[in-house]
């Protein structure tokens, strides 16, 4: 007969009891969650809260109202070069009402914000909102003749692709290059400072061969000044050709005007290119190339905060304390390198939004649709979270200060790293008929991998090895800290 196992047991084989059944209950009854009544308006983004001071600069080019403003100059622009060619037997504007008129978005503020808001919201349209401001403005500086030339066989695209490519250039050149300059120069700054710290390499994360701090240091700045020469000779791109690029309307109005001629200059005139050849919307492909340059900056700056943050673990780096700064809430010791870390984070998110507006932007259907309109609105957060980068980075750097003790202590532990010195002259005494010792590379791993060697234990080999004399005096002067090739002199 068999027996019947018993419900469950523990590893001494004693029986649990059987567990209990719990008693049936009725529904569970909840208070209902309450909320605190609603916020006064919030900005969503941290870009407009926590970090506007550092960003606010953008926020001129890159916001609706900035891009508003540059629209509004597009316009105005549009019929000052309309009426000086006289078309449509009208008379070139005086000075003085030319001035007038650039008032309107020299000027350009909340009046004309709030103005725009409100037409939108009946029009539903942006451009033809601001279109309806400038008739507006016309009328009240007494220029209602030339009123019908506002938008003159103009599609919005016209209208937002030269807007777009200045405010972006302007955003760039008069903001984020500068920030980029400032970087670049401390870097240079401290790369001149610590070109002769000797330092130990760390291939793989292993002890390698010695450099220096300032010519590790440069090598970001000859990164970041390469691709800075690119972004700053970027195109910034612009079409004028009317609903799909053709100057259809603009024909139909004026035959015998040379309007590709005329579109021309009035686009380089503002100081950008000329794109010829479109269908209803400007290509978008300058923007696919800047932000493909910017996000390129911005993998190098990553790289940078990323090593900054390493050096600082190792203590190579130490952080020089803020005056009433807390580091950790509960370990009063601590100084975060919270600048590296916030760079670090805000150029991974400005690189996912760049390689989206790239992938987006390229793209158009057939000759138009409007996915470039809501994604180009989202340019300015991008280069937002790389401004706040350069800020944190500008920050961190000026708050670190080399411990060249550290340094030095960590080459003094790492003798071994010399094993690349000896074998290569070995080698070359070999070729120069002083050595018969084969496979020098093999000798000295047998000697140093996976072992730590010291000063007297380097130099006693190195008193054994069949070599020419010189060659054996330069090996027994060189110690980890003199073994750095021409480092100092590549990082001034």
């Amino acid at each position: 007969m068999r027996r019947r196992p018993a419900a469950c047991s523990d590893s001494s084989n004693r029986p649990f009891a059987p567990l209990a059944r719990p008693a049936p209950r009725g529904p569970i009854r909840r208070t209902p969650l309450t909320f605190q009544p609603s916020l006064p308006p919030q900005p969503l983004s941290p870009l407009d809260g926590r970090y506007r001071g550092a960003v606010t600069g953008l926020a001129d080019f890159l916001s609706e109202a900035g891009l508003n403003r540059a629209r509004v100059e597009v316009e105005v622009e549009w019929l000052i070069a309309l009426t000086d060619r006289s078309l449509f037997e009208t008379s070139p504007l005086s000075d003085a009402d030319k001035e007038r008129l650039r008032a309107l978005y020299r000027d350009f503020g909340q009046a004309e914000i709030d103005w725009l808001a409100e037409k939108e919201a009946v029009t539903q349209h942006d451009v033809k909102a601001i279109e309806y401001l400038v008739r507006d403005r016309l009328s009240t500086l007494g220029l209602d003749g030339i009123a019908e030339l506002t938008h003159f066989a103009c599609t919005s695209e016209d209208i937002n692709s030269a807007s777009y490519a200045l405010t972006v250039k302007r955003a760039v050149e008069e903001v984020w290059l500068p920030a980029l300059d400032t970087v670049i120069a401390k870097l240079r700054e401290l790369a001149a400072e610590h070109a002769d710290a000797a330092m130990l390499s760390r291939t793989h994360g292993q002890p390698a061969t010695p450099s220096t701090m300032g010519k590790e240091l440069a090598v970001f700045a000859w990164r970041l000044e390469r691709v800075r020469g690119q972004i700053a000779a970027s195109d910034y791109l612009a079409k004028f050709s009317g609903a799909t690029g053709t100057w259809s309307a603009h024909l139909a109005a004026d035959p015998d005007a040379d309007w590709p001629t005329i579109a021309r200059e009035y686009i380089e005139g503002m100081g950008l290119g000329f794109n010829v050849l479109t269908t209803q919307i400007e290509s978008h492909d300058w923007q696919v190339e800047l932000y493909d340059r910017v996000r390129h900056a911005g993998g190098i700056l990553h790289n940078l905060a990323t090593d900054i943050w390493t050096y600082i673990s190792l203590g190579y780096f130490a952080q020089i304390p803020v005056a009433g700064a807390t580091g950790s809430s509960t370990m009063p010791h601590k100084i975060n390198p919270i600048r590296f870390e916030n760079a670090e984070a805000n150029l991974e998110i400005s690189g996912a939004l760049l390689a989206s507006l790239g992938q987006t932007l390229v793209t158009s259907r057939l000759q138009r649709d409007l996915t470039d309109s809501t994604t180009q609105r989202n340019i300015g957060v991008a280069f937002g979270h790389s401004l706040l980068a350069l800020d944190n980075l500008r920050r961190g750097l000026n708050a670190i200060s080399l411990s060249r003790d550290v340094l030095l202590a960590d080459l003094d532990v790492n003798w071994e790293v010399l094993a690349e010195a000896i074998q290569t002259v070995i080698r070359a005494e070999v070729v120069a008929g002083r050595s018969t010792i084969s496979d020098p590379y093999a000798l000295l791993k047998e000697l140093t991998r996976g072992h730590r060697v010291g000063a007297e234990d380097l130099a006693a080999f190195v008193e054994t090895l069949e070599i020419g004399d010189a060659a054996k005096q330069r090996l027994l002067a060189l110690t980890p800290a003199t073994y750095t090739g021409i480092a100092e002199q590549l990082a001034k």
